[in-house]
């Protein structure tokens, strides 16, 4: 299980970095923070906590939201750069559009942290992410566990697999982690996917879209489970496809199980249909422990010191140092990486101890606690 967060604690530890000289000298630093959208609440999180926790230790921040659309993201990172910050921290909408506005980044001198989703063909300094290829492996994980595939003899289960946005680098791994736990289920015949829908671009959903997850699910209902035949199993990359996925699964599928449907990220929304039995589990990234790593990263940056795996002892949350994965084309990225964990209807409470999450006033379904 990951180290404990404490706000208190984290914002300690950067103050005390700060009294250095990194946040508090007379010339104050400006992080520029460039955010997809708001359309999907886990950005509005790490948005939000990311400019709490910098402002807290006194930076200067602009953060951008650019609607999904990467030419606004160009744009407001171009505006940034004139603005003259001095750190940049960007989720990307489109990995592969960023290049020529991060080379003008780094002709003004302008560090670029890749947060959550890697950067491609750019100079980018370090890549802020939780273990995606692990995120995939711990719902399919889930699923071997739930259906005892370990034991399950001359049984068969169907399996049907929504991916994520093509334009995410995360995308592929998350799906890869998935796919290549359950291979050799699926090569056994013990998992069979009906549609045959095997490849990442089969089953992706632009944009991670909610609507496209549930008309693409309609469709698949449709066309190979209309006739009564059993699903057991819906894969989902994460929360926002699932919320799609389950919908299409309460008013298409003809059959009277309830598949097990995988997620990632503790929407609000997932979380309640998990209590509610439509979604059964999630991948928990925790956005106050990845905020938290990134302030400690850039603040050592900003003081002058070249990170390596010596600043995971530094972080709030359990963080793993890797300079093998994330080549973006330009070479590998060197990269921190947190640890996820699977959530269902029985460990609900481990979301309560991140201090993220509160019960309702029912004490039935979890709110968020974050802005």
């Amino acid at each position: 299980m990951k180290k404990s967060v404490s706000l208190i604690l984290s914002l300690a530890m950067v103050l005390g970095l700060a009294c250095t000289g990194t946040a508090f000298a007379q010339d104050v630093k400006t992080v520029g923070i460039s955010m997809p959208t708001k359309s999907l609440e886990r950005w509005n999180r790490d948005g939000s906590y990311l400019k709490d926790q910098f402002e807290a230790a006194g930076y200067k921040v602009e953060l951008t939201y650019s609607d999904n659309k990467y030419v606004q993201q160009n744009n407001d990172i171009a505006n940034m750069i004139a603005d003259g910050v001095d750190v940049l921290i960007i989720s990307a909408i489109d990995s592969d559009t960023l290049s020529p506005v991060l080379a003008d980044a780094e002709e003004a001198g302008i560090t670029v942290i890749a947060y959550d989703r890697l950067i491609n063909n750019a100079n980018v300094a370090y890549y802020v992410s939780f273990d995606n290829y692990t995120v995939g492996v711990l719902q399919a994980q889930y699923v071997i566990d739930a259906l005892d595939l370990e034991n399950a003899g001359d049984k068969t289960y169907n399996i049907e697999f929504t991916a994520g946005d093509p334009a995410d680098t995360n995308a592929t791994y998350f799906f890869n982690g998935a796919y290549d736990t359950l291979a050799p289920f699926i090569e056994a015949g013990t998992l069979k996917i009906p549609s045959g829908k095997t490849s990442f671009q089969q089953v992706a959903t632009d944009q991670w879209s909610t609507d496209q997850a549930l008309e693409n699910f309609q469709n698949t209902l449709a066309s190979y489970y209309g006739d009564g035949t059993v699903l057991d199993v819906a894969l989902c990359s994460n929360d926002s496809t699932a919320a799609g996925v389950a919908q299409a699964i309460l008013t298409d599928y003809a059959g009277e199980n309830q598949p097990i449907v995988t997620g990632q990220d503790g929407d609000i929304g997932n979380l309640q249909n998990i209590v509610d039995g439509t979604q059964t589990m999630t991948v928990y990234k925790n956005v106050s422990d990845e905020a938290g790593v990134t302030l400690v990263l850039v603040s050592a940056i900003l003081n002058g010191e070249t990170p390596g795996a010596e600043l995971c002892e530094q972080f709030p949350a359990e963080a793993a140092f890797d300079t093998e994965t994330y080549d973006n084309g330009l070479g590998v990225v060197p990269s921190y990486l947190l640890v996820p964990y699977s959530i269902d209807a029985s460990n609900l409470d481990l979301l309560i101890e991140t201090g993220n999450y509160a019960w309702d006033e029912d004490g039935k379904y979890l709110v968020s606690t974050l802005k």
